[in-house]
């Protein structure tokens, strides 16, 4: 089982969505997927979804239900863990809490090939924690140069406490594949030159009209508008990233 993080550095990137309609596709494509909402702060996968739970990652916490109690029929096959907002038994979670919580991720084996972690923005401790427990990470960035600039300050961050981690590049909201080309050269030179490690480009997504469209209506992009720009680009990002990482090379030049 492979665990997939989403991440960005900062809020506003369109994560969620990348995270929620890649997984959809790769499930849609025969994987068995999980999308895992680990944003224990704003979780909203369940809202953008149209989706309405039972029970979620608070009874979980509590010890309530197990995780595999809890996952949800998702869209396109896809199985989902829903977050909830706010939820104060998550956001309080001491640290043998939340290290019982994860162990449970191993429950997952039986009925996820990947499992997809929405995380959420920033450099929060519980961000971190998922962050690192993956196999690989996908960091999203937009054509916004403070976007970039955030992106990099997390890639620092967890490359210092994760180092052999493979970490993808995700370019959102481009006009073209040259403004995606332009946005993952910048963070591929800065993070070679100053962190010593050569990044993996996942590709892009552009910017779309539809795929604002999907969040207002709750439905899944890649199910209900197939053919849009956005939806093939992404099915085009699940393709690769169900492939596996590519190693991510360290360089002499680290500093």
């Amino acid at each position: 089982m492979r665990l997939v993080a989403f991440t960005g550095g900062k809020g506003g990137v369109g994560k969620s969505l990348l995270a929620a309609n890649t997984a959809i596709a790769m499930a849609m494509n025969g994987r068995r997927t999980v999308l895992f909402d680990a944003d224990l702060q704003l979780a909203n996968i369940d809202v953008m979804l149209g989706l309405k739970p039972e029970h979620n990652l608070q009874s979980v916490v509590l010890g309530e239900k197990s995780l595999r109690d809890i996952l949800l029929e998702g869209p396109g096959g896809v199985k989902i863990v829903t977050g909830g907002s706010a939820l104060n038994g998550l956001m309080n979670a001491g640290p043998k809490r939340m290290a019982t919580f994860l162990d449970q991720l191993e429950s997952l084996n039986n009925v996820a090939d990947i499992v997809v972690f929405d995380t959420g923005s920033g450099l929060d401790q519980r961000v971190m924690t998922f962050l690192r427990i993956a196999h690989e990470v996908v960091l999203v960035t937009t054509p916004d140069p403070t976007s970039v600039t955030d992106a990099y300050a997390t890639l620092k961050v967890l490359l210092k406490k994760q180092p052999d981690v493979a970490v993808s590049v995700l370019a959102n909201f481009v006009r073209n594949e040259d403004e995606a080309r332009h946005i993952f050269a910048t963070l591929n030179a800065i993070s070679r030159e100053f962190l010593g490690y050569s990044l993996r480009s996942l590709g892009h997504v552009h910017a779309d009209l539809e795929a604002l469209q999907s969040i207002r209506s709750r439905k899944a992009l890649v199910v209900n508008q197939p053919e849009s720009m956005a939806a093939r680009d992404i099915r085009r990002v699940a393709t690769a990233l169900a492939a596996g990482p590519a190693p991510l090379t360290k360089l002499n030049a680290a500093s």
